[in-house]
């Protein structure tokens, strides 16, 4: 956040059930969850506005995107919705796993994170380099993780609805999507499906990254997002 608000102007957005912001009324789908955003996005005067995202956040960004009108360029890493198969088992038994650790182990969260043995342990799946995270970071995010309302509504939402794809040639702004190699979450392979679906689309590489690059490796992401949107 802080090298991005030195060069823009930054707005961070907590999804529908998650951080502070109340859950969906009534169905929560991929639709819905963009359908909200989008209305954000419009009440706040943000229409047009560049996009980075990450995980969920990413797959939201893809589905806004496809309907075109909505964001400016758009920045999509390690994007849910292109398994096949065992993937989408695997994907799901992580979050699940994942969250119930998260939520089980809050008592004793700050001593475990304050280990390097301990971040290895908890954040595995997700990162290539567990041990070299903040502590404070991982605090946070174990935190925010436990005490989102809609995470399950949301995780079978994306399980059940697979991605929509669109011409990114003719988008009038980029469409990056950003992957880690080592993504234990969601296989590499899966990047040729996105790009299959999204012609046109910018395939960005993080290599000895996982599945979220903003954690493995914040430089390079700062770089990209930055280069995305230097218009």
């Amino acid at each position: 956040m802080e090298p991005l608000a030195a060069r823009r102007s930054v707005t961070a957005i907590d999804l529908p059930g998650f951080g502070k912001s109340p859950p969906l009324d009534g169905e929560v789908s991929v639709q819905t969850l963009a359908d909200a955003l989008a209305q954000f996005l419009w009440e706040h005067e943000l229409i047009g506005t560049d996009a980075a995202g990450s995980s969920i956040g990413a797959r939201l960004l893809l589905e806004l995107a496809s309907r075109g009108g909505v964001l400016g360029s758009v920045i999509s890493m390690g994007p849910g919705g292109f398994w096949v198969g065992w993937e989408r088992i695997l994907f799901a038994a992580s979050a699940w796993l994942s969250r119930r650790l998260a939520r089980n182990l809050q008592f004793a969260m700050p001593s475990l994170i304050a280990h390097e043995w301990s971040r290895r342990l908890l954040l595995a799946q997700f990162s290539v380099q567990p041990a070299a995270l903040p502590p404070s970071m991982v605090l946070e995010e174990m935190r925010s993780y436990a005490s989102a309302r809609s995470f399950e509504a949301v995780l079978h939402a994306l399980l059940r609805q697979p991605a929509q794809g669109t011409d990114a040639g003719r988008l009038p702004k980029p469409l990056v999507i950003g992957w880690g190699r080592l993504d234990r979450i969601c296989p590499p392979r899966q990047a040729t499906r996105a790009l299959q679906l999204f012609p046109g689309a910018q395939l960005h590489w993080f290599e000895r990254c996982g599945h979220f690059p903003h954690w493995d490796a914040p430089e390079e992401t700062t770089r990209l997002i930055l280069e995305a949107t230097a218009d």
